[in-house]
């Protein structure tokens, strides 16, 4: 196994509904998937919702896995490949990223802010555009400002070591 291989089966990020909300699926893949996942259709086509039910630290059908999984590769991916970052760099990456998610999701369970996606990826875009409401503006306390804060650094951290973001 390769690290590029250990780096994606110890991260999990794109399963989680970290980095991403959903995972497209082709009309050829839906007879075998149906099996295994809780697919939505779409004119003919499907999709899963993130976070993946078969993740569970570490992907329990692999070998079957998407061809949209398969296939996804994300910035600090590719620089585990290109040997442009090591692989404990990038495991230390990936650690902080799940410390910074884990935070958020407390001080989301403290202020018990109601958000209807049960991804972290589109409970992060929802968030940001609950904030972005003027009306809310008012009512912001310090720890909302701290969850503000905290979503705008892991935004970056994201963009920056994943290639991906919230907004």
């Amino acid at each position: 196994m390769t690290d590029s291989t250990n780096i994606c089966l110890a991260c999990g990020l794109c399963c989680t509904g970290t980095l991403i909300g959903f995972v497209q699926l082709g009309s050829e893949e839906l007879p075998a998937l149906r099996e295994l996942l809780d697919i939505e259709n779409t004119n003919g086509e499907g999709f899963f919702l993130q976070p993946c039910k078969k993740y569970c630290d570490g992907c329990t059908i692999y070998a079957n896995r998407p061809k949209h999984c398969a296939k996804y590769e994300c910035e600090l991916l590719k620089a585990v490949e290109q040997n442009e970052i090591a692989f404990d760099s990038a495991v230390e990456i990936v650690n902080v990223v799940k410390q910074k998610k884990d935070t958020i999701e407390k001080q989301l369970a403290l202020l018990q802010l109601e958000l209807k996606s049960q991804s972290f990826y589109f409970k992060m875009v929802e968030l940001n555009k609950l904030f972005q409401n003027r009306q809310y503006e008012s009512s912001l306390t310090q720890d909302h400002l701290n969850l503000m804060a905290d979503l705008k650094d892991l935004n970056s951290l994201l963009s920056d070591k994943f290639g991906v973001t919230f907004f």
